[in-house]
């Protein structure tokens, strides 16, 4: 159990976890997900950590076949730039290790922002909190369990 998946059984809601057998030699964690869980690119989603105004942390999740566009980023959030947070804070931050941060359940809450195309699936996968697991979930209730906005964020 993760602190991904204690957060959306406390929210009651309706989820489904996928397992695959993690290569800790794939390029692209992502990718690797969507191969393994033969899934389309555009549907499974990476969480990033930015650094807002070099100030505040938030949140960025978009798809793995996209990047995410750090101008868009900082516009949704407000801020005049944003650029990708340091890994150990992003650890230090989440709870989570790099390859496997899941916007759900981290320890301390960061303004999030999901890609808007999210919108255009009943439903989609992020990390779980740890490679080799992602969590299949509306795009509605990660918004809910994240307190996320929906902006346009991918490049």
């Amino acid at each position: 159990m993760t602190p991904a998946i204690n957060s959306a059984k406390r929210a009651g809601i309706v989820f489904q976890l996928h397992e695959y057998q993690h290569d800790a030699a794939a390029p692209s964690y992502g990718q690797e997900a969507a191969e393994k869980l033969g899934v389309a690119v555009e549907q499974v989603f990476k969480t990033l950590v930015v650094k807002l105004d070099g100030k505040q942390l938030a949140v960025g999740i978009v798809p793995v076949s996209c990047q995410l566009g750090l101008k868009q980023i900082a516009k949704a959030a407000g801020a005049k730039k944003a650029a990708m947070a340091e890994p150990p804070e992003v650890e230090r931050t989440t709870g989570y290790v790099l390859g496997g941060v899941s916007p759900l359940g981290q320890k301390k809450r960061l303004p999030t922002y999901i890609d808007a195309s999210a919108q255009g699936f009943s439903t989609l996968y992020v990390s779980a909190g740890r490679r080799g697991l992602e969590i299949e979930l509306s795009p509605n209730d990660l918004a809910t369990l994240s307190q996320g906005c929906f902006a346009v964020l991918a490049t």
